[in-house]
């Protein structure tokens, strides 16, 4: 096989593995809210949205250690431990306590900046100037195939139940475990790229950690080899995050945050509160999430097509995932109560501007999908290619501003009714539509002698 070949193949495995992993996380966090309502035991008081806001404000401190681990024990090892710790937080939900819970969800947060680092800087080995979007492309939209399968899973086994059971939650949590744990052994199937112009010398030395000092030398240098880097590794993220480029994207990225949290644990939450959808308002929680999965892997595949054509850049399709987003917030105005966020376990009766209907709930969940995937795979090319070498603490940086964000929208879901939920992500994706056009310039100012149309 063909070095390029190899690499592929890296990019490949590294998004099935998610897939499997995140068919288990996101299908949790989906339906995890509505699950807490369904308790009715005295030992277990702790909350979805909650434990959501402490995974991201765990993430987003962690990120500033994240490229230091990554740098020590290298990016493989580092996501496969990372992934045994997500297991553990679904399969809290087989016999939950609240504090396994919450002591679940601090170490899902640190494994997460882990996991997103170690992540990026694989993308980045994988990758050249001119395959980053085609290959950032392609592990989205594996990535958001766990969206599908889960979520096809949930609606089959809620389908026509008002109330969700003891057991019917164990069976699915079950399931769910075992799934993660095989996406977390699939980590091991990635092998080291050929190092002729793979990557840039200071990417490659993070995975080179991974793979341990192949020369027989005395292990004090190779420690303290490691240690420098995982000194060099922190500086790096908090050099960058001050840098023109960087300051520029926080805003799309902390936007990415918000419309996550939506989309993730909200919408999915509103739909099975929505009484006047019947008795199949939990099952549609599960048709939801195929439906934004549907959008996400559509997006992802055709927007990292287009990333390998001179005629397309970035800032159309960004255009088009902020105009696909307030589409589908508007729809979801009219269609939605705006007590569901927050309603009790028995649902809410209210309803919004128009008949509630379950075919434009199902297209909003698309919309959401296709507009996520929009910036996604925008902002994933265009950081792995503004910082090449120093891949790892850039995806660092970026994880940690998207979790901030994502801790602060899934903390205010606790408390906001929908309409203002959606007014703060309309204020926030418009700006960062506008700040990003503005990085891509700047981009092309500073290094108008690169390949960089034909990314």
């Amino acid at each position: 096989m063909s070095p390029e070949g190899k690499r592929l193949l890296n990019i490949i495995i590294l998004g099935f593995a998610f897939m499997f992993m995140f068919t288990a996380f996101q299908t949790c966090g989906n339906v995890e809210q509505t699950v807490i309502k369904s308790f009715n035991s005295s030992k277990f008081h702790g909350s979805g949205y909650t434990s959501m806001s402490v995974i991201y404000g765990v993430f987003s401190a962690s990120n500033l250690i994240a490229p230091s681990v990554v740098a020590v024990i290298g990016p493989q090892i580092s996501m496969f431990i990372c992934g045994l710790f997500y297991s553990a937080y679904i399969a809290v939900f087989i016999y939950p306590l609240t504090w396994s819970f919450y002591t679940a969800s601090v170490l899902v947060g640190i494994a997460a900046a882990v996991l997103w680092t170690a992540q990026g800087n694989v993308l980045t080995i994988n990758s050249t100037d001119t395959t980053i979007g085609r290959n950032s492309g392609i592990f989205w939209a594996l990535l958001q195939f766990s969206l599908f399968f889960g979520n096809l899973y949930i609606y089959f086994a809620w389908h026509g139940k008002a109330h969700i059971s003891e057991w019917d939650t164990r069976r699915v949590f079950i399931s769910l475990t075992v799934i993660s744990l095989v996406g977390s052994f699939l980590f091991f199937l990635i092998r080291r790229p050929e190092p002729e112009s793979v990557a840039p010398e200071g990417t490659e030395a993070l995975l080179q950690a991974d793979l341990g000092d192949s020369s027989g030398g005395s292990t004090i240098p190779l420690a303290q080899g490691r240690s420098a880097q995982a000194l060099d590794a922190f500086k790096k993220a908090v050099q960058l995050s001050g840098t023109k480029e960087m300051l520029l994207l926080s805003i799309s990225i902390a936007y990415t945050g918000l419309e996550l949290t939506f989309y993730s644990g909200v919408y999915g939450t509103c739909i099975g509160a929505m009484n006047q959808f019947g008795d199949d308002a939990k099952s549609l929680i599960g048709l939801s999430g195929i439906f934004i999965g549907m959008g996400e892997i559509l997006g992802g595949g055709v927007f990292g097509m287009l990333n390998t054509r001179s005629r397309f850049g970035r800032n159309p399709v960004v255009l088009l995932g902020l105009l696909t987003h307030f589409v589908a917030f508007f729809l979801i105005f009219l269609n939605i109560a705006a007590d569901a966020p927050i309603a009790p376990e028995q649902g809410t009766d209210l309803q919004a501007f128009m008949i509630p209907s379950v075919q434009v709930a199902l297209l909003c969940s698309f919309l959401l999908g296709l507009g996520d995937s929009c910036f996604n795979t925008q902002l994933l090319s265009i950081v792995g290619f503004m910082f090449p070498q120093d891949s790892a603490p850039a995806f660092a940086v970026f994880k940690f501003i998207q979790s901030i964000s994502a801790a602060v929208s899934f903390f205010y879901s606790n408390y906001l009714l929908l309409h203002w939920q959606l007014l703060i992500m309309v204020l926030t994706g418009f700006l960062g539509t506008l700040t990003f056009f503005t990085a891509e310039r700047v981009v092309t100012a500073k290094r108008h002698d690169s390949d960089y149309d034909s990314i």
